[in-house]
């Protein structure tokens, strides 16, 4: 190793999680020792990529540069994490750093796995393949929903654990109401694929959501799972979960939400179970053997709707329990798995679905979320961004939901 360093908190990921954790423990502690790793040069507003690819926003509403992202009096590292030694409070650096902690909070968030679909990395961007989960690709989505002449537009969900659920759908939705508008909607045969049992978890909104696709005349197939792409033919394969038969579609677009896993470097790390997952106490968000260990954000095993929703209920829980054990003592704050999904309905149509552990509704607004309104719409469009930037990433406590 070239270099040693040592800080009081190190905070592996400058994500959503990582940000707004530090910036909640600068108004907690006095004179904190705070770093962050991270070799992003941009930070990204992921939830407004719905938006990019349905033609509403301009990608570059979403990004902002990270130097201006991370908090004053906070440490920025640019840099990746390859391996965390918890017996050693240290971890490694692929800049061959090595980088002591007296406390580790892991938030680096997710990887899409673009390689896991054959013919999927390859196409991206091009021929009608299309997926909202990139900053670059999202715009392609838009030209193509502009430009489709009909044919058959297929929309697919993978298996769980992946970020943001909603997104598979929502563009869906969306792309149903611009077809619509430029009148090639009676040419066009609009497929949903998911590997899932359902159109959505929680009872509530599932049931609004049934309805939307019955009005829109959308063709559902459930427990049903992309597995690989022919782009030359414009084709896809899916296989059927329950008995696994697999079934060639021709597409003329497809809009794919890719498979997700843990990031490289924790997969096999002693923070993490044996599927990758950060390993934490699903209410506490401490981890369950290495005591000066915390974990939030899409890394975790908590089993919640990965949301930028989730991370706001998750930090102040992280937070209080991290300062309370810098005291030496057991936090007793707990997360209840809150997570929120701005389900986009058609344009000017939302239902913000809340909910927690138990999938149960736990809504913020006077009035039955359950409907499609367009006050709700407005709130994702207007409030929900500036919600993020102004004051989630700045250690606000302002109860919203939003994802």
């Amino acid at each position: 190793m070239t270099d040693a360093i040592k800080h009081q908190i190190v905070i592996v990921g400058g994500g959503t999680g990582g940000i707004a954790v530090a910036a909640h423990l600068l108004k907690e502690l006095d004179n904190p020792d705070i770093a962050i790793i991270e070799p992003s040069d941009t930070h990204y507003y992921q939830p407004g990529w719905t938006f990019v690819g349905g033609g509403i926003i301009e990608a570059e509403k979403t990004a902002r540069p990270m130097s201006k992202i991370v908090p004053a009096g906070v440490k920025w590292i640019q840099d990746s994490v390859t391996t965390i030694n918890p017996e050693e409070n240290s971890l490694n650096t692929a800049d061959e750093k090595q980088i002591s902690y007296d406390f580790l909070v892991v938030a680096p968030g997710i990887k899409i796995d673009w390689e896991s679909i054959p013919g999927l990395k390859e196409s991206l961007g091009k021929n009608g393949v299309v997926s909202n989960y990139d900053y670059h690709a999202a715009p392609y989505t838009w030209r193509t929903i502009q430009s489709f002449q009909g044919g058959t537009a297929i929309f697919t969900q993978p298996k769980p654990p992946f970020k943001c659920p909603g997104a598979a759908q929502k563009i869906m939705y969306l792309a149903d109401d611009a077809f619509r508008k430029s009148k090639v909607r009676d040419r066009t045969d609009i497929k949903f694929f998911s590997a899932g049992p359902g159109i959505f978890p929680v009872k509530k909104y599932a049931a609004a959501l049934n309805k939307v696709i019955a009005r829109k005349g959308l063709d559902v197939h459930y427990q049903t799972n992309l597995i690989e792409l022919h782009p030359d033919k414009k084709e896809a394969v899916f296989e059927r979960l329950t008995d696994g038969e697999q079934q060639t579609i021709q597409y003329d677009m497809i809009h794919v939400t890719p498979p997700m896993s843990a990031p490289d470097f924790l997969k096999g790390s002693p923070v993490s179970d044996s599927a990758g997952w950060v390993d934490v106490d699903m209410y506490t968000l401490r981890h369950k053997k290495y005591a000066n260990v915390f974990g939030l954000g899409d890394c975790t095993n908590t089993p919640n709707s990965k949301t930028a929703a989730a991370i706001r209920s998750q930090a102040p829980v992280l937070v209080s329990n991290l300062v309370t054990a810098i005291n030496g003592q057991d936090g007793k704050a707990a997360y209840d798995g809150y997570a929120s999904c701005p389900l986009v309905t058609g344009y000017g149509k939302l239902v913000l679905a809340e909910f927690d552990y138990n999938l149960l509704p736990k809504e913020t607004f006077p009035f039955d979320q359950g409907k499609e309104r367009r006050s709700m719409y407005y709130l994702k469009k207007y409030v929900l961004p500036k919600f993020y930037w102004d004051v989630l990433l700045k250690g606000g406590d302002l109860n919203l939901g939003g994802g």
